[in-house]
């Protein structure tokens, strides 16, 4: 429902200094168009991204590499010049993300030590994530 979805204030301030940092931030999901759009709209992310690409509208779903070409086109990129997926499922995000030839990055909220995952980092939190992007530099 996307009335009830928030996004974290500390999210959106991670977004827009990752931007001021040179990266071009963009989301790619799955679901319905009305459903995700909406979700989109109401939290600010719509306008706190470079580019977004929604499964219900593209007629694809993660992990189809389709899905990142198009993110990745709509954020003036390709997926294979340093970009980087951030993601919590690791079929759709992590699996998907490799086969776009994207860095990887899951969000695993109960971290498992020495769980074997084919992500290139695993963090527990979002602004972890932001944190590595950082460090890591711009589109690097």
């Amino acid at each position: 429902m996307p009335r009830l979805v928030k996004c974290r204030a500390e999210v959106m301030t991670g977004l827009a200094e990752l931007r001021a940092a040179g990266w071009r931030v963009g989301i790619i999901t799955n679901g319905t168009p009305d459903n995700q759009i909406a979700k989109l709209q109401r939290t600010g992310l719509a306008e706190a991204v470079d580019g977004y690409a929604v499964s219900g509208i593209e007629g694809i779903r993660k992990p189809d590499v389709g899905l990142f070409e198009i993110a990745a086109q709509r954020c003036r990129m390709t997926p294979g010049e340093g970009g980087w997926m951030i993601g919590d499922n690791l079929v759709a995000d992590i699996e998907g993300g490799r086969a776009a030839d994207l860095r990887t990055v899951w969000i695993d909220r109960t971290i498992r030590p020495g769980e074997e995952h084919p992500a290139d980092h695993a963090v527990s939190d979002v602004m972890q994530a932001i944190a590595l992007l950082h460090e890591y530099g711009s589109r690097s």
